[in-house]
């Protein structure tokens, strides 16, 4: 009787702590949480498949006027197609729940995918919203950088202008290319950690 305690004791525990391990969020210069969603069209993505390789993860609500400064001026657009030239996978999630503002599937998505010029390794449909909240992320867009060896180099806003203004755009210090390019370049991230701005992520 007594051992059999101890061995339900023993799965308890063990239980515990897989779910502590799962409930792990995202940290700046730690090890960037795993995850499997699927895009647009049914393919499976996980982010531990790309080890080896700067991955970008930007949070993404088309109807969101902050997100829209970035498409409209060609913003986001551009970033996607320089950085994925250097081999960089740049995934758009979207964890606007069913329903709420952002939320896209299908021909609706497809359509507003073209309209947008939108052009990333991947759009990721993260509907239940349980990747946003792994992450912590708060804002569209919010934005993530993962190095190589999967650890997170930077981790908030896109840039210093938390502004709907499409000119800001082009005197705005840009925190997601300058921390590409300084750990491409081997040097030190300077800036790991910014206020996200944008609208709240419309999780269910």
């Amino acid at each position: 009787m007594k051992r059999l305690f101890i061995f339900i004791s023993i799965i308890a525990l063990m239980s515990v702590m897989s779910s502590s391990a799962m409930a792990q969020k995202a940290k700046v210069d730690e090890a960037a949480p795993d995850f499997q969603l699927m895009d647009n069209i049914g393919k499976e993505y996980q982010l531990s498949a790309y080890k080896g390789k700067y991955v970008v993860l930007e949070w993404i609500n088309f109807d969101c006027p902050f997100v829209q400064k970035h498409y409209k001026s060609g913003n986001m657009q551009k970033l996607q197609k320089v950085y994925r030239d250097k081999d960089v996978i740049w995934f758009s999630v979207c964890s606007s729940a069913p329903g709420k503002q952002g939320y896209f599937e299908g021909e609706d998505l497809k359509e507003r995918m073209e309209k947008e010029k939108c052009n990333p390794t991947a759009y990721l449909l993260d509907a239940d919203g349980k990747v946003g909240k792994l992450y912590g992320a708060k804002t569209t867009p919010h934005m993530f950088v993962i190095n190589p060896e999967g650890i997170l180099i930077y981790a908030g806003g896109i840039d210093d202008k938390a502004s709907t203004k499409l000119e800001d755009v082009q005197d705005a210090t840009n925190y997601v290319t300058a921390a590409l390019d300084a750990a491409m370049q081997g040097e030190t991230v300077k800036v790991k950690t910014a206020t996200p701005y944008g609208c709240s992520v419309k999780y269910k």
